[in-house]
């Protein structure tokens, strides 16, 4: 059995939440110095690495664009791909688009010092347009989901292994402040042992756009639920069993999967991970609570949220026992932090704290909380 079908243990785990809880240390810190002063930052980090941008019509695709635009200390934005003429017209005509150079995939790919691409296809072109950067030795900023198949995603990361290249996966809550604390109090054991994980990510969506989202299998849960399985599987590994349930609440209307819950099973712990696109107002219910023999963190809402809830049975740091709230650094940007700690590790000044293995469990368990058969 390879280490990418084993499961993450515990001690694995651990280990993998300490190099989440430092990297995100120094993604903050400069992140921080970015925003105070980017000469510094320039300095600090050295020269800029070209990027360019492959699609258009992920639903991260505009937010990455207007990220890229804002760290130019960080990034040379080089152009963007958009083979498809209709989408690309369409980008062309919005505002976060405006000035840059559009590129066939040969003259991205013939750019002098290209070192990275952002994918930001459709989930079901993601992979094999990584899969062709890669092969072309250059590293990739991946948008989640990757795709429909486990087999295909696990070739991906192989081949990024051996020609010595980074992929990193746009699960947006990485290196946001609160989830960064969450994982940190359960890596030092402030929390006791995890008994329960409890996530909510919804929304509500146009009528158009359930048309269009209907080609996925696993519908909300894998468009959005994703990001908190990624969560999940941080606080707790790769779970034992996951039973999905999935729900389409007009059936008369289209075939959209939009009402969705998935029940994770664990040897001590469960959880529950829940993704509708017909809620009112559902941001800012999003929610991320981790309970454990000694302690809780509750984070609401899950997008730069300006304090958390933190429930402890004992006295741990500088925090005191009782519920207290707990007040997060400012994000510059959703995509600020992560990028920014893409950059360094491409310049060798860190390792990426997410591995192959962890990357693969949370693909499993998101493609089983989707119904989705492993191939």
């Amino acid at each position: 059995m390879t280490e990418h079908t084993d499961k993450i243990t515990r001690r694995q785990f651990l280990d993998h939440a300490s190099k989440i809880t430092s990297a995100g240390a120094l993604g903050i810190a400069a992140a921080n110095v970015l925003t105070s002063n980017p000469m510094v930052f320039a300095q600090a980090f050295g020269q800029r690495i070209k990027i360019g941008q492959v699609g258009t019509t992920h639903a991260h695709a505009r937010g990455k664009i207007e990220t890229l635009k804002r760290l130019t200390n960080t990034f040379e934005l080089v152009g963007v791909v958009e083979p498809d003429p209709e989408k690309r017209k369409a980008a062309q005509n919005n505002k976060a688009y405006k000035g840059l150079t559009w590129l066939t995939e040969e003259q991205l790919l013939n750019t002098e010092g290209l070192k990275v691409v952002a994918v930001e296809n459709t989930e079901f072109e993601n992979v094999p347009t990584a899969l062709r950067y890669i092969n072309a030795g250059i590293h990739v900023h991946l948008d989640k989901p990757p795709g429909e198949s486990f087999s295909e995603f696990r070739n991906l990361l192989d081949t990024a292994a051996k020609r010595n290249l980074t992929i990193q996966l746009g699960y947006m809550f990485r290196n946001n402040p609160a989830f960064r604390f969450c994982f940190d109090a359960v890596r030092k054991g402030w929390l006791g042992d995890v008994f329960e994980v409890h996530g909510v990510i919804s929304k509500k969506i146009s009528d158009e756009r359930r048309i269009r989202e209907q080609r996925y299998r696993g519908g909300t849960m894998f468009i959005l639920g994703c990001h908190l399985i990624d969560a999940l599987v941080t606080v707790l590994g790769e779970p034992q069993k996951v039973t999905p349930y999935l729900r389409n609440t007009r059936p008369e209307h289209d075939s959209f999967i939009d009402n969705t819950l998935a029940v994770f099973e664990y040897p001590k712990a469960t959880a529950t991970i829940r993704s509708t696109m017909i809620e009112p107002n559902g941001s800012k219910r999003r929610q991320f609570i981790v309970c454990g023999s000694r302690g809780t963190v509750e984070i609401r809402p899950l997008d730069s949220p300006d304090k958390l809830l933190l429930a402890l049975e004992e006295p741990q740091g500088k925090f005191e026992k009782g519920y207290q709230d707990v007040a997060m650094a400012k994000m510059t940007g959703r995509y600020d932090d992560q990028l920014i700690e893409f950059a360094q590790i491409i310049k060798g000044r860190m390792q990426s704290p997410y591995t192959s293995l962890h990357d693969l469990a949370v693909h499993k368990a998101l493609l089983l909380a989707c119904d989705i058969p492993i191939d």
